[in-house]
């Protein structure tokens, strides 16, 4: 793989949108046994890692870490590091949709409440004609319903996985089934479901062009507030992170 950067201890590769989904693609061509883990690393998963032992875990073992928010690329730089762009889980999504149409690649879908999955999978079956659709469940679960859950995505055996149960819950749940799963690939992607279901409304294009959704989420849902105080916090750390080169 290509070179990284760190960011408090997360290394970071330095890949493009296009070049993580052509790494993914090969990753479906090779036809490995195992689940490759795809953790969209935003702020939150960072200083979270911090604290967190199981999640810094996760994060280590992982086939690839995405830099999902304008506030790792940004970290990078002023580094020295450069990461070419931010590679979010709602637009890696969007992104292996487009291509899962063209190759028939298999999906499924596990969270948001029960309505917006349903609705989710509607958009993505009418948008998407040439992916296909083995399941979705919704995220409003319980403990004792998770092993019919597993079994269930074992037997579809897609070729990715979409876990949208928000972070770190998406990031523990995989890890926790990953070799009961049968998917090739899983990845968290947050409240992408939401936003195809249509429950929440994206950020116009001009706003993500500016690498302002963060501000644009909070104008439209101040309750986000406290969760956004994180950005500076994270930023001011991680810039000023002394990191250490770590064992393998």
């Amino acid at each position: 793989m290509n070179q990284h950067v760190p960011i408090m201890g997360i290394p970071f590769p330095k890949l493009t949108m296009e070049q993580s989904v052509e790494l993914l693609q090969d990753v479906i061509d090779q036809k490995e046994q195992r689940l490759f883990h795809v953790v969209t690393g935003n702020p939150e998963i960072v200083m979270s890692c911090q604290k967190d032992a199981q999640l810094r875990q996760i994060v280590d073992e992982a086939g690839l870490v995405t830099a999902d928010g304008i506030g790792i690329v940004m970290v990078s730089r002023v580094r020295g590091g450069s990461l070419p762009e931010r590679v979010t889980g709602c637009d890696l999504l969007f992104k292996l949709l487009e291509e899962g149409d063209r190759k028939g690649w298999s999906f499924y879908f596990l969270g948001a409440d029960e309505e917006t999955s349903r609705q989710a999978v509607i958009n993505i079956g009418k948008q998407y004609p040439g992916v296909a659709i083995r399941g979705r469940h919704h995220g409003f679960f319980t403990p004792e319903d998770e092993p019919r859950i597993v079994q269930e995505i074992a037997d579809a055996a897609p070729d990715f996985l979409i876990v949208a149960l928000g972070a770190p819950r998406a990031e523990k749940w995989i890890h926790s089934h990953k070799d009961k799963l049968h998917a090739k690939i899983a990845i968290g992607v947050g409240g992408s479901l939401d936003i195809i279901g249509g429950k929440v409304k994206r950020a116009p294009a001009a706003w993500q062009r500016l690498n302002l959704e963060w501000l644009y989420r909070l104008i439209s849902q101040p309750s986000r507030w406290r969760r956004q105080l994180i950005l500076p916090r994270f930023a001011v750390k991680a810039v000023f992170f002394r990191e250490r080169s770590r064992s393998v």
